[in-house]
């Protein structure tokens, strides 16, 4: 079991950008990691779980889930290709 932890946890920060919406450049949402939102909130994660995406953010210590998304949305991802 703890092995797979340690899978999950490295394959978390692949995803570096979520885009939501059906048009790319007109009217979808872009979260990145390391954008602040939120109040001086910082997105610290996106992750890849079964049927959605959720994207995490940090406030000094604390990391709080903040969105999710449904894998049936129009979604469009953008790997970490420094891993």
């Amino acid at each position: 079991m703890e092995q797979l932890n340690i899978i999950k946890m490295e394959t978390t920060k692949l995803i570096r950008k979520i885009t939501v919406g059906k048009d790319y450049k007109i009217d979808a949402m872009h979260y990145s990691v390391g954008q602040e939102v939120y109040g001086g909130h910082t997105i610290c994660d996106i992750v890849e779980e079964e049927d959605k995406y959720s994207i995490y953010i940090r406030k000094n210590k604390d990391v709080l889930p903040w969105k999710d998304f449904n894998k049936n949305m129009a979604i469009s991802i953008e790997y970490n290709l420094q891993y």
